[in-house]
């Protein structure tokens, strides 16, 4: 997937979403005959188009084709930096996926940007902080069966930050793992210690 790629809507389709979003924010009392608000209906529909371009895609194959190795030691890819739509508000959040794998059997691994296609899709959707990263880990298992995958998501929302008790500067963090991974063994031990240990 191109980070570039867009919720495809007809002409028609695109229209109707103007003439809808103009309704609702004359109907908040914005005056949309400043000739500053005037094309901002037709952004707001391309800015939400292109955040839920994930729909589009199929998130365990953003996978890919695995690259054959003999490796059974863990890979981890950190810092890969995402931003989403809450399903609640529609409004954004924001942050960053840690992710630790562990190898198939046959001692596979993925691509790097294979990880970092599959935290795009799944964040360019409605989502919830936590379901995001149980999906992020269950496309992974779905995609080429890794003996076990852990991953932290850390992130700011704008429905705690901007509105309501506008707590600045909140993040929350979520985990997940599977098999190996989830269990109470050195590896797991080490994947959680390196990746929640980085002095955050």
């Amino acid at each position: 997937m191109e980070s570039e790629a867009r919720l495809e809507l007809s002409s028609e389709s695109s229209e109707r979403a103007i003439e809808a979003i103009s309704r609702y924010l004359v109907e908040l009392g914005i005056d949309l005959s400043d000739e500053r608000l005037r094309e901002t209906p037709r952004r707001i529909v391309e800015g939400h188009r292109e955040m839920l371009s994930g729909y589009r895609f199929e998130a365990s194959s953003m996978v890919g084709e695995t690259i054959p190795g003999d490796h059974d030691g863990m890979v981890i890819v950190g810092d890969i930096g995402f931003a989403s739509l809450c399903e609640h508000h529609m409004l954004p959040f924001f942050g960053t996926v840690d992710l630790a794998y562990l190898p198939n059997a046959q001692g596979h691994v993925v691509g790097l940007s294979k990880v970092a296609r599959l935290v795009e899709v799944l964040s360019q959707r409605l989502q919830v902080q936590e379901r995001m990263t149980m999906e992020i880990v269950r496309a992974m298992i779905d995609g080429f069966s890794p003996r076990g995958v852990l991953v932290v998501v850390r992130a700011e929302h704008l429905c705690v930050t901007a509105r309501g008790v506008k707590s600045r500067g909140s993040i929350v963090t979520t985990t997940f793992a599977s098999g190996e991974l989830r269990e109470s063994g050195a590896q797991a031990y080490e994947a959680r210690a390196l990746i929640l240990g980085q002095g955050r």
